[in-house]
């Protein structure tokens, strides 16, 4: 068979290779190609055992940094959002996403069967994040075999799993690094797919489009890298496999349509994200959570660009386009910020491992390099592993800590149920959502303050906040003393509440004792003219019932 008879798929499963080698395929038929193809790329790449190895090795060190200390920093807002969603009844859950967070659906439906089974403390909820992450750092390393060398493969997945920004998502209760894991996975199947192309190859790549979108819309973008690889990976007489991915495209991403329709209509919930010039300069400090890890490997990245040769589009589109499409229309859509696009940092470790690479010598899918070539590269891979990580240790360790302008709602929990006593109420003054985050808190607790103004629950509202009783001064008539959970700014604690609820607290109680804890102040409010009404009520033990997800 000549190179001009050659069916177009077959040309697409032996990219680089020399025409006459195309020309004249291994006698035997196509069970005699399909094993002379195992035993060269067996050969090229070490075998099964190496292969375990090229996975295991990135994912375990991942799986190690991810889970070290992860329940050791507290929830924060968004994390407490997480366990409000996952912890509602479907009912009530389909109320809130009519109206709010459509687009994590998925993973709310998904953290609802987890806690089940495992629980809802900080670690059992951050768990998933870290498996997801130790996956991708692992399936990183496969994907950077397949498109360079398994040198290449190796030292990105180590890159990846060092990197500050990958740590602290891999302990985060939110989609992100499940995000991380399906970009890497849906640009391997492509990979695959456009080097040994058939239906099963297509279908399997399809299958990841709607996951894309699924674990974050801004996901969706990697699909740009992928039209680029489309195009550069194939001629433009080659339409299968053009025609493959169009239809694997719209298969995949019709499943996401009614998501992104009704998320774009939810965006006004992220409105408070003003992006300016300043956030563009912070980016690589946002993103990878250091400035030194961050320029550190955007510059080794912009030189494998050179070195990535005919994956560089795919790498290019995949790394850059994510964060400036975003950025131009962040006035529109307010989807500039770092945790949106974290599943950019697999493409930057994998132009920064072909830099570093490349000095061994040619970034080639041939047959194994000599002994010497392949010396360096594995010295080559350690040094930058060891370099980086020396690097990025202080950012590892900073992701264990409390985020900054974050409330302390553990220790001032634990001051107000230590303080307590029956008939107590409470009440929260902020716009930092202070009743989800306590409700977390307080959970598992028995006889905690009662919610004296809450009327209807964020349950029954559909939204994460709830709708506080019209007439303050009835609602806090049997109420002697009021725990005061206050997140403002100024020196006075009751500024943050609406006005007729001010004016009833200052008139009838006076502050006791304050508490200032980092980004929240608990004040105990006791009234001037205790009522006998609250009393009685002390005396039937009528303080407990703390709002709990699903109830009113």
């Amino acid at each position: 068979m000549s190179l001009d008879e050659a069916p177009a798929a077959d040309l697409a499963a032996v990219p680089e290779r020399d025409p006459d080698a195309a020309a004249a395929p291994p006698a035997g038929g196509r069970r005699a190609r399909r094993q002379a193809e195992r035993a060269e790329r067996a050969d090229r790449t070490g075998g099964p055992l190496a292969a375990l190895l090229l996975l295991g090795l990135p994912a375990a060190t991942a799986l190690v940094l991810c889970l070290h200390d992860i329940g050791k920093r507290q929830m924060w807002r968004d994390e407490h959002a997480s366990w409000w969603a996952s912890t509602l009844s479907i009912g009530d859950l389909s109320k809130l996403i009519h109206n709010v967070d459509i687009v994590l659906l998925p993973y709310y439906l998904f953290l609802h069967g987890w806690i089940d089974l495992f629980g809802d403390s900080p670690t059992a909820l951050r768990v998933p994040s870290a498996i997801a992450m130790a996956m991708a750092a692992g399936w990183l390393a496969l994907l950077g075999r397949r498109l360079f060398t398994p040198a290449t493969g190796l030292l990105a997945g180590l890159l990846l799993a060092v990197l500050p920004g990958a740590v602290r998502y891999g302990q985060e209760a939110r989609p992100y690094a499940f995000a991380v894991l399906v970009a890497i996975a849906s640009t391997h199947l492509l990979v695959r797919a456009l080097e040994r192309p058939s239906l099963k190859a297509w279908a399997g790549y399809a299958a990841t489009v709607p996951l894309l979108g699924w674990t974050h819309l801004v996901t969706l973008s990697v699909l740009a890298g992928h039209l680029a690889a489309v195009l550069t990976g194939t001629r433009k007489a080659d339409l299968v496999p053009r025609w493959a991915f169009t239809a694997a495209v719209l298969a995949g991403g019709s499943l996401t349509v009614p998501m992104v329709l009704q998320g774009q209509a939810q965006s006004a919930q992220i409105a408070w994200n003003r992006t300016g010039l300043t956030d563009l300069r912070n980016y690589p400090d946002t993103l990878f959570l250091s400035w030194h890890v961050g320029l550190a490997v955007l510059a080794v990245g912009l030189l494998g660009l050179l070195a990535a040769r005919r994956h560089a589009a795919l790498l290019a589109a995949w790394a850059l386009l994510p964060p400036l499409v975003t950025f131009a229309t962040a006035s529109w859509l307010h989807l500039f910020l770092n945790r949106y696009l974290l599943f950019t940092l697999p493409a930057w470790a994998l132009l920064a491992a072909a830099a570093v690479c490349r000095i061994a010598g040619p970034l080639t899918r041939e047959a194994r390099p000599a002994l010497p070539r392949r010396l360096l590269s594995w010295v080559l891979v350690a040094a930058a592993v060891a370099g980086l990580g020396w690097t990025a240790w202080p950012g590892i360790r900073a992701t264990h800590q409390d985020l900054a302008g974050e409330p302390d709602y553990d220790q001032l929990t634990r001051i107000m149920l230590h303080d307590q006593q029956p008939g107590d109420g409470i009440v929260y003054s902020g716009i930092l959502q202070e009743r989800m985050s306590m409700a977390y808190e307080l959970r598992d607790v028995r006889t905690a303050p009662k919610d004296i103004l809450l009327q209807k629950s964020a349950a029954v509202t559909g939204l994460y906040s709830a709708q506080e009783c019209d007439d303050p001064d009835a609602c806090a008539a049997n109420t002697n003393r009021i725990w005061l959970v206050s997140t403002g700014t100024g020196a006075d604690p009751l500024a943050a509440l609406p006005p007729q609820t001010a004016e009833v607290l200052r008139s009838q109680f006076q502050a006791t004792r304050t508490d200032a804890l980092p980004w929240v102040k608990l004040v105990l409010l006791s009234r001037v003219h205790p009522s006998r009404r609250a009393s009685v009520a002390d005396d039937l033990g009528d303080h407990n019932v703390q709002m709990a997800p699903g109830t009113s």
